[in-house]
């Protein structure tokens, strides 16, 4: 059965009593959880130093982004199983249907090492996006089963500042690598971690109430989606993420060519991608610290507020500059903005969870699969806009964070008064 000791929340406090998980402090839990969601991270960020080595193994042409698929059928893959995840462990539990993902996470990490063609890499690298997806809902449905409200925002944020280290360091960890062994060897780093982080799993208890557990029958599952989708802030919030999700994408996969064909610093890329991913640890921090004083509806209206000009800004920064603008200029403003996201995405996420904590799996994976496709999707269509020019990335960043900013009022109704959740 669950043993989780809830939090409590005295009002008008953002005081809040520790959790206690089975033999895991709340620390230890939301380390855990960081690691769990790291595998996905992993897979990601240590690959953009090899983009060019994969290049050269596939015989594509110098400074082609037909490389950047293999960012995008993850994601695409990451979507598709969240969808049938999220329902396995809402009647399953959680723990099952996070080993049954590592099993898939670790077939596609192994075919992706393996690999003869950039065909099969891209396959590959979907069934490890199926697998990674299982890590990915668990770890979601387990915060939503221990935290609520502003409190889960709060632990959703001390998660993304232990996770975003990934991005931080994973790049120069996968230039170390390649520096030593052939690019293919960042791949069985991913299945090393992959195990560890197994084996630490096994201290986690099951977190689902056994009065939660849902049936596996097709009625019951479409009736947790139609409370998803027909539960008003769930799906704005979840849409508003999505576009945000694409920006994400675009960024991730177009990093590599920005900076190392655009701005020609391509030795530097590990810095500039980890100085990058930094700011989104202190965003992720500095939110954990504001959202139980200040609101989490409150904070995200300022932030969501304050995006889309930034990035108006950026975009006459790189008018100004024909495409290709100061790199001293481009990067500082790109990062601040970046970082924006950490209020964001949290909050956004928590807040669309906050109803549906009985159906929380079904939940997560729904919300995930939706963030997740949507994001790819818009990320690979203005990714491939991306050859010599920052404008099209620009322009994207504008829209897709205008739109989200437009969904977010929208589904409250313009509210802009409300202080919390």
């Amino acid at each position: 059965r669950a043993l989780v000791t809830a939090t409590t929340e005295r009002p008008g406090s953002a005081a809040l009593q520790p959790v206690q998980v089975g033999r895991l402090s709340e620390r230890e839990l939301l380390t855990m959880i960081s690691a769990i969601m790291a595998m996905m991270a992993m897979a990601i960020d240590m690959m953009l130093p090899a983009l060019d080595d994969m290049r050269v193994a596939f015989d594509l042409p110098e400074g082609s982004n037909e490389v950047s698929r293999v960012i995008t059928v993850f994601f695409l893959g990451l979507a598709v199983a969240q969808i049938f995840y999220g329902p396995l462990a809402d009647r399953f539990g959680r723990k099952p249907v996070l080993y049954g993902g590592v099993v898939i996470y670790l077939v596609g990490a192994v075919g992706s090492a393996l690999a003869p063609t950039l065909e099969l890499m891209l396959v590959s690298r979907f069934v490890w996006g199926l697998g990674a997806a299982g890590a990915q809902v668990v770890a979601q449905a387990i915060i939503r089963d221990t935290f609520s409200g502003a409190r889960m925002a709060k632990a959703l944020s001390q998660i993304m500042a232990v996770f975003v280290m990934v991005p931080v360091l994973a790049p120069t960890v996968g230039a170390g690598v390649i520096a030593v062994v052939p690019w293919r060897g960042i791949f069985w780093v991913c299945i090393a971690w992959c195990l560890a982080v197994t084996v630490w799993s096994f201290r986690l208890p099951e977190t689902l109430a056994p009065e939660h557990r849902r049936p596996l029958e097709l009625k019951v599952i479409g009736q947790g989606y139609r409370r998803v989708v027909s539960t008003r802030i769930t799906a704005g919030y979840t849409l508003a993420t999505m576009f945000l999700q694409g920006v994400f994408t675009t960024y991730l996969a177009t990093s590599e060519l920005m900076i190392g064909e655009i701005f020609d610093r391509g030795d530097q890329f590990p810095i500039v991608f980890g100085a990058v991913a930094l700011l989104f640890g202190v965003g992720a921090f500095t939110n954990g610290q504001l959202v139980g004083r200040v609101g989490l509806r409150r904070l995200t209206h300022i932030v969501a507020l304050t995006l889309p000009t930034g990035t108006l800004v950026l975009l006459g920064v790189t008018l100004l500059g024909d495409g290709t603008p100061s790199f001293w200029l481009f990067m500082p403003i790109l990062a601040l903005l970046l970082s924006m996201f950490m209020f964001l995405l949290p909050n956004l996420n928590s807040a669309a969870m906050a109803p549906l904590g009985d159906v929380a799996g079904t939940a997560s994976s729904l919300i995930g699969a939706a963030r997740m496709a949507g994001g790819a999707i818009l990320g690979s269509i203005a990714s491939s806009q991306v050859t010599d020019t920052l404008t099209p990335f620009v322009v994207a960043m504008l829209l897709f964070t205008v739109l989200s900013t437009a969904l977010v009022f929208a589904c409250e109704r313009g509210d802009l008064t409300a202080s919390s959740l």
